[in-house]
């Protein structure tokens, strides 16, 4: 079943259960698949543009987050952590720093990589093969840690 249509069941069921969060965080991600389709002039979105809409979802969600508790708005930044992880339940399991890791050592030894100018073709591949499963910025910071 692609997203869409998981999301627009699980919007029925949020408005069911008059679950206000949900419904928010699930009507923000359906706008964002039809957005999508739109600017493709309805071509289908594949699972690949799915998983990087709901990462740049949760990823705004997160800095959101960040600021609002920064100035002291703990009842706002609650709202983007709950809708964060509304969210999150829709992205394919997330991998450990330990999975993190050996991914990146094996793309490393993949590559050929032996110092930091090599980061850019380690980048590369890590982003390409962890995509939807670990966010960028702890691949890039694996990526740093092992090759420094």
């Amino acid at each position: 079943m692609s997203l869409e249509l998981t999301i627009s069941e699980a919007i029925k069921t949020a408005m069911r259960a008059k679950d206000r969060v949900a419904l928010d965080s699930l009507r923000a991600v359906k706008s964002q698949i039809l957005l999508l389709k739109t600017e493709a002039l309805g071509a289908e979105v594949s699972p690949e543009q799915e998983i990087a809409i709901l990462q740049r979802m949760v990823k705004q969600r997160k800095d959101s987050y960040d600021q609002f508790m920064a100035q002291g708005r703990n009842d706002l930044a609650e709202v983007e952590d709950a809708q964060m992880k509304v969210i999150e339940q829709y992205l394919p399991k997330q991998l450990s720093n330990e999975e993190l890791e050996a991914e990146i050592k094996a793309i490393i030894a993949e590559t050929g990589a032996e110092s930091m100018k090599d980061l850019g073709k380690v980048m590369g591949t890590a982003s390409k093969n962890l995509a939807g499963k670990s966010d960028g910025k702890s691949i890039s910071e694996m990526a740093k840690k092992l090759l420094s």
